[in-house]
């Protein structure tokens, strides 16, 4: 009995040893891996958990004399200011709206359109949709604003195709009620074939002896989608869609900055922009930086929300 308790003494004092020689075996092993990872754990460290530090001046009233630290302290009086503003309502209901557009219509499109890929069989065709649609992604955001002003503006492609057929000429970035529907419209051009890139992989990887088994059943191309290419893809799906809704309210805020003008901020302005006018514009950083925690304080939720429900009721999580 006594040799068994001190055979278990001997085991439990070496655990830290073994351990730490598993991991440098690891690190040995995978070196040139944990060297190609440096520079991303770096950028973040540096670009998105470093500037955390900053986050006390929304609770303070900053002075740049002053710096951070030596800052008065004020609480919550910023946060408290910008729910009981003026603009606190147009803001926060245009970023849900534009958030909820994003949900409903940007993200299942490039679902729709892996799909669709999937069930051409030409290989070239299939490859030039392909080529076509991943090119907008890789365009500037200046540029697309820029081709959206000239196809739209009076004088535009879009109002010469109007009046021919009789219509008369829409302002089409002047006009509030225009706004989200090209906003909209334009996001799903610029990244509809950059985002089916996931799905057409996680569609590559079904089993193919599922589709001939479904054949075999009489099963049609549209009940194969439905019962083997869906399913197959769905845990792809509800990841993307966990980490979607982890950024509803993070929206294309330089786009929309460049797209807009005072005359549309009834829909156009959203809570980005408004921390950038505030922030920016108007040097009151404790208050945009209060904002800017308020809008990310939701998305954190909505993330811990989505990925909570997606545990419960699916057997795909993050964490």
């Amino acid at each position: 009995m006594q040799l068994k308790e001190e055979t278990n003494r001997v085991v439990i004092r070496n655990k830290p040893d073994s351990f730490k020689i598993r991991v440098a075996k690891d690190f040995r092993r995978n070196s040139m891996i944990y060297l190609m990872l440096l520079p991303v754990v770096a950028f973040y460290a540096v670009f998105h958990y470093g500037p955390l530090y900053g986050l006390q001046i929304a609770f303070k009233n900053f002075s740049a004399g002053l710096g951070i630290w030596h800052s008065p302290w004020v609480g919550f009086q910023h946060f408290s200011d910008f729910f009981n503003g003026f603009f606190f309502e147009r803001v926060v209901s245009n970023t849900i709206i534009l958030g909820a557009y994003d949900l409903i219509f940007v993200f299942p499109a490039s679902i729709v359109l892996a799909l669709l890929l999937n069930e051409v069989r030409h290989r070239v065709f299939k490859r030039t949709v392909q080529s076509i649609t991943y090119i907008p992604h890789f365009i500037s955001v200046v540029v697309v604003v820029g081709m959206l002003v000239d196809f739209l503006s009076v004088d535009g492609l879009i109002n010469q195709l109007v009046t021919y057929f009789g219509g008369k000429p829409i302002s089409f970035m002047r006009l509030p009620e225009w706004f989200r529907t090209i906003y909209t419209s334009s996001a799903i051009w610029q990244g509809i074939g950059w985002g089916s890139i996931i799905y057409l992989a996680a569609i590559s990887n079904i089993d193919p002896s599922l589709y001939e088994a479904a054949k075999v059943d009489g099963a049609g191309r549209w009940k194969q989608m439905l019962q083997i290419t869906l399913p197959g893809i769905l845990p792809t799906v509800i990841i993307l869609l966990i980490l979607r809704i982890g950024s509803f309210m993070a929206l294309q805020d330089e786009k929309i900055l460049i797209m807009y003008n005072p005359v549309i901020y009834e829909t156009a302005d959203v809570i980005g922009t408004y921390v950038y006018r505030k922030g920016i514009l108007e040097a009151s950083y404790s208050f945009s930086a209060a904002v800017g925690m308020f809008n990310s304080l939701i998305n954190f939720i909505l993330l811990i929300g989505a990925n909570y429900l997606s545990k419960r009721f699916t057997d795909t999580k993050l964490w």
